[in-house]
């Protein structure tokens, strides 16, 4: 096997047969990723505390009830022979990097099945569940006609855009949306053996480029579906017995211990009833993954081995969880699009479900939509009727995806698209243009839109924007939000009041004359008490406060926000710094791979003091890409 770094320090592998090139990803992650490579498996394991102390108890509960580690190990078990192999190529190589570069308290030592556990950690808490959680909350502290002012994708759940223009040669771009993490949570990489040759966008701890990849003939992306595919069930449990909708059913239930670094340990009972484990109290979680014992595993390879686009659809035919809405092209020029994954048959479970009612008991998979695409085809995790519509509740608004459309429409470059930072506001524009003349309402109103970071008119508008959040979050009518919740603690960060109004904020202004209506009374007094905060304080650029912010990395100004194309997003109300966006962006080129394009927000190495550690940030702070296989 070797190893070529491009100038940018992304790694080149080849291998001479597969199971080689997979020894050589996995040795090369531990080498390059260590630290998050390990970190990754505590967590899968509910075993961070033990290393890193009490701050972890809460995290390692979850993972525990949630069975994250004996789901892993069933999907394990059922791969076939083949990827099995591959897998365990990749785990050796996992092992013998970390014993090179051992981690601080860290053994150092996968099992087989730990990729798997590792990609199911990252991504459970990706699904629908959380947002189901907020809902009962939301129904019983402000009622249900509340409901519609918070509906929206997760704030720190997976987003994305991608698009795919047909022509000759079709293109496909985007970029993923999730919490900015450092090192990043996606690695760029080459991957090259006899049988194939691929670039992509590499999960550490996992093989493959499972999500976005370019391997010469053909490319894929993916973004978030916002499918409905986990459920809740309020659970009933009794003497060892859970009812169901035929009766009573027995539950399986044994005692964990966390140990704790510095601290005494936590005994945790973990439960599971026929619905599946008990996350918190009373609640348990159903999950196509655990149903199925598959996690999607067996459609790795494959995707690398795929030279046409009926070739990765035929690949995806495995996908489980999560589930991905996914655009792919050839270099014959077919583009194609569908959704891949199981969303369960059922009645409305958008809040938790009584388990006894037969009603929200899974009837087996939707059919997943798909078809070819004519012209170009954009994504962006909104509501799309005939493909998305029917299959999920919380879906983002419409600005990204149709500012995309017209951006290509216009013949928009896809590298210019990226870098896109026009924020439309329609319905904040409309509460400030019922405000008396005053100079901020005046200058925002007159403001062209874009969330640049030099534009002090933008950074007068997200002050304001801000100052009106954090007056809604103190409105009476709305303060129920901030009773206890009942759930357990670690689903604090899923349901804080401040954080869901900021990132729902026009949705919150819009609804709430139905939703609240001694809210909505207010509205017009509470934007002119922030336009008066704005009027009293020195007008700063939005790149003052809108930062990439993290320890080793300069302190970087940012365009963008929530709802523009680069969505370099923040909570309004509660912090201006950069918490989610894009962590990577591509555009790939089936017409030249060579000329394909690609950038993160850090850099290829995870290893602080690198001279690879930070050196793309600039670029991707810039709204620039490097080329893939580098100069």
């Amino acid at each position: 096997m070797t190893l070529r770094r491009d100038s940018y320090g992304v790694p080149h592998l080849w291998g001479d047969t597969v199971e080689e090139l997979a020894y050589a990803q996995g040795h090369n992650a531990a080498t390059d990723r260590g630290r998050q490579l390990e970190l990754g498996r505590w967590s899968a394991e509910g075993t961070a505390a033990a290393r890193l102390g009490p701050a972890y108890v809460a995290a390692d509960r979850f993972a525990r009830r949630a069975r994250i580690a004996d789901t892993a190990r069933r999907c394990h078990a059922r791969l076939d022979a083949t990827t099995r192999s591959w897998l365990a190529s990749y785990v050796d190589g996992v092992n013998a990097g970390l014993a090179e570069t051992p981690v601080e308290h860290g053994d150092g030592h996968w099992a087989e099945w730990t990729p798997l556990a590792v990609f199911l950690a990252r991504h459970l808490v990706f699904g629908t569940f959380t947002n189901k959680l907020w809902r009962a909350h939301v129904a019983s502290t402000l009622g249900a006609a509340a409901l519609p002012m918070f509906v929206r994708e997760e704030p720190f759940g997976p987003g994305s855009n991608a698009w795919a223009v047909a022509g000759d040669p079709p293109v496909i771009a985007g970029d993923p949306h999730r919490t900015l993490e450092l090192p990043g949570v996606y690695q760029q990489v080459g991957l090259a053996c006899p049988e194939f040759d691929v670039v992509g966008l590499a999960f550490p701890g996992v093989p493959g480029v499972p999500h976005f990849g370019h391997a010469g003939s053909v490319a894929w992306a993916i973004t978030n579906a916002s499918a409905d595919y986990q459920d809740l069930y309020v659970e009933d449990v009794r003497d060892g017995h859970a009812r169901g909708a035929d009766g009573w059913e027995p539950v399986t239930v044994h005692s964990e211990l966390i140990e704790v670094r510095g601290a005494d340990d936590v005994p945790t009972r973990i439960v599971e009833t026929a619905r599946g484990p008990l996350v918190d109290d009373g609640l348990s979680l159903r999950v196509p993954c655990r149903v199925e014992e598959r996690l999607g595993f067996e459609a790795l390879l494959p995707l690398l081995r795929a030279k046409t686009a009926d070739d990765v659809l035929t690949a995806l035919d495995h996908w489980v969880e999560p589930v991905n809405s996914v655009l792919v092209a050839d270099t014959t020029g077919a583009v194609r699009w569908r959704v891949a994954g199981l969303v369960p048959d059922r009645d409305d479970t958008s809040r938790p479900v009584p388990a006894w009612e037969p009603r929200f008991a899974w009837r087996g998979y939707r059919p997943m939509p798909g078809g070819p695409v004519e012209g170009s085809r954009v994504n962006a995790n909104e509501r799309r009727a005939g493909d998305t519509a029917d299959l999920g509740t919380d879906f983002a608004p419409p600005h990204r995806g149709e500012r995309i459309r017209a951006l290509l429409a216009a013949g928009t470059a896809s590298e210019e698209v990226h870098a896109d930072a026009w924020l439309g506001a329609t319905v904040l524009r409309g509460l400030l243009a019922r405000q008396p003349p005053s100079p901020p309402r005046d200058r925002i109103l007159a403001w062209d839109g874009t969330m640049r970071a030099d534009s002090t008119d933008a950074g007068a508008f997200a002050a304001w924007r801000a100052a009106l959040a954090r007056r809604l979050a103190d409105h009476p009518a709305i303060a129920p939000l901030r009773r206890p919740t009942g759930f357990d603690p670690y689903f604090d960060q899923w349901t804080d009041p401040a954080t869901r109004i900021g990132v729902a904020l026009e949705a919150v202004v819009a609804g709430a004359a139905a939703g609240l209506p001694a809210l909505a009374a207010d509205l017009d007094a509470l934007a002119a008490a922030a336009l008066a905060e704005v009027a009293a304080t020195r007008p700063r650029a939005w790149g003052e406060t809108h930062v990439l912010d993290f320890p080793g990395v300069p302190v970087t100004p940012l365009s963008g926000d929530n709802d523009c194309v680069c969505a370099a997003g923040s909570v309004p109300g509660v912090s201006d710094r950069c918490l989610r966006g894009p962590v990577a962006r591509y555009v790939w080129d089936l017409g030249d791979r060579a000329a394909s394009r690609w950038v993160v927000p850090f850099g290829a190495s995870g290893r602080p003091g690198d001279a690879h550690f930070c050196d793309q940030t600039p670029l991707w702070a810039a709204g620039r890409l490097i080329p893939v296989d580098g100069p």
